[in-house]
């Protein structure tokens, strides 16, 4: 069966080279020189990244209709939400490998350029699959199902990837050493090539994305199976990605109930697959259960971060202790 699809050859042309030429910017003038993210730099990148995307979905909306439209919206809002779980991960892989904010761009910048390739190859791969072989769509909202009750049970589970057996293995297979070399991949010492933890760092948010690109790939099958419409939604949050991370690095606590958004999420999708000869659940209503579960999650969290933080400003100082009275 052929695929069915909005984009055009002009149109897929237009997008890629759109990604292209964005990430050139990004790498060649406004990240050449290497340096920290700030808050506010941060924040700015990625205004700038979901204005790109909003905009984008108006484009597919006028040209294409609202049915599309929202298709590509709900895949953004999906994507975006769970690449917010690589983000957790990434805060860890950083503080356990010791990197410094400096050198912490150029990591991602490099994993997420791979993944975007890695993307592409399991989304064309995932439609023809579902194009070729209708029962599969019940394998994947299965999946999706056992892996949001799977995200919920296991929500307060302290992640230690740098001590995976991926990691150990990498580390078996490639030497290494723990020394940093201003931000290069690979050093050289007493006369051997070695790996620096950049590079360790590297491989490890490579496998990060793949195994939620295991996850969130699937997920947006459920609303659509467009590959110009998974894939644009893919791209642009995890072109965002890089962003977003420095806007949330510091306060990732924060969000205490997203896990369990998240996981809500992907057993509705998942559930909308399964029922898909069933069930027909208009894009608009998908939308508002997503945009509804994600937006919840999210203001319960911060309701919760600022209880506990009155709680601990309402705490009473503990009084000075009384120095002994002297012995009469």
């Amino acid at each position: 069966m052929e695929m069915q699809s909005v984009g055009s050859p002009a149109l897929w042309a237009g997008f890629i080279l759109f990604v292209l030429l964005m990430l050139a910017l990004d790498l060649g003038v406004f990240h050449r020189k290497t340096h920290e993210v700030k808050f506010k730099e941060a924040l700015t990148w990625s205004g700038v990244w979901i204005s790109l995307a909003l905009v984008f979905n108006l484009g597919i909306w006028w040209k294409f209709g609202a049915t599309p439209g929202m298709q590509f919206l709900t895949g953004y809002l999906i994507e975006k939400s769970l690449s917010i779980d690589n983000i957790f991960v990434f805060v860890v892989i950083f503080s356990a490998l010791k990197i410094p904010a400096l050198y912490q761009h150029r990591v991602l910048f490099w994993g997420i350029l791979s993944a975007l390739v890695l993307r592409a190859v399991m989304i064309f791969a995932g439609v023809a699959m579902l194009q070729r072989f209708h029962w599969l769509i019940y394998v994947f909202g299965a999946f999706l199902i056992l892996t949001g009750v799977k995200l919920f049970l296991q929500r307060n589970k302290e992640e230690h990837p740098e001590d995976g057996a991926v990691m150990k293995l990498a580390r078996r297979a490639i030497p290494s050493t723990p020394r940093f070399d201003k931000d290069h991949f690979f050093t050289v010492e007493n006369g051997k090539k070695l790996a620096t933890p950049l590079f360790m760092a590297l491989v490890l948010v490579e496998l990060t994305d793949v195994l939620f690109a295991l996850d969130s790939i699937p997920a947006i099958f459920a609303v659509t199976t467009d590959p110009f419409l998974v894939f644009t939604s893919n791209i642009f949050a995890i072109l965002g990605l890089r962003s977003l991370f420095f806007v949330l690095a510091g306060a990732v606590e924060k969000f205490s109930y997203l896990k369990v958004g998240l996981s809500a999420v992907l057993v509705f999708v998942g559930a909308k697959m399964a029922l898909v000869d069933v069930v027909k659940v208009p894009p608009a209503l998908s939308l508002g259960v997503i945009a509804l579960l994600l937006g919840g999650s999210i203001v319960a969290s911060l309701l919760k971060a600022r209880a506990l933080e009155r709680a601990e400003a309402d705490k009473p100082l503990a009084s000075p202790r009384q120095p002994a009275q002297a012995a009469e």
